[in-house]
């Protein structure tokens, strides 16, 4: 609990000094079809977002004893600060950066809900999350459709014994609602 209090400090002093620029769009809601939920995006710098995304979530579950055996889909909300790297070089080689299309780096923290569930003999209840590092890639097309990926390495708690575990996020949906910044330069 004191790391994810910790990076929650460390992400609020990030968003502090950003200030709105030209690449990122400057809010943007979606609606995820693979995890089912929704997802609402906002610029908060040049080149940085802060990303929430709420749905039933597919992720493994640390508290078995091989977790990489059984994937599930768990209620879970999802917090990134992504800083988008390459928006000047999509934007030179006239590449599209509508919706933020464009390959990204970002802190990432979820609280996921699993229901009281016996794991090797053991009532395992309550909420478990993690925190980590992912890399990923989001496109956007005009017809609305956007497509992300992100994968990294996070730390798992909960009322289990932590651990790393990797980390994969994938989202295809619907952009249903944006408000455009001057995108590109």
């Amino acid at each position: 609990m004191r790391n994810f209090i910790l990076l929650g400090c460390l992400l609020s002093v990030c968003c502090l000094y950003a200030q709105f620029g030209k690449n990122c769009e400057l809010r943007q809601w979606k609606i995820n079809v693979v995890n089912p939920g929704l997802e609402y995006e906002m610029g908060i710098g040049v080149n940085q977002t802060l990303n929430i995304r709420a749905a039933w979530q597919l992720a493994l579950d640390p508290a078995l004893a091989e977790p990489y055996d059984n994937l599930e889909f768990f209620p879970a909300v999802t917090l990134q600060t992504r800083f988008y790297h390459n928006f000047n070089q999509r934007f030179r080689n006239r590449r599209q950066t509508y919706g933020n299309s464009a390959n990204y780096i970002a802190p990432t923290v979820a609280a996921l809900s699993p229901d009281a569930r016996v794991v090797n003999g053991e009532l395992v209840d309550g909420v478990h999350g993690y925190g980590g590092l992912v890399y990923g890639l989001q496109r956007s097309y005009n017809s609305g459709l956007s497509f992300s990926v992100d994968a990294g390495a996070a730390y798992y708690v909960g009322p289990f014994n932590g651990g790393i575990y990797p980390v994969v996020n994938l989202s295809i949906g619907w952009i249903v609602s944006e408000k455009r910044w001057c995108v590109g330069k």
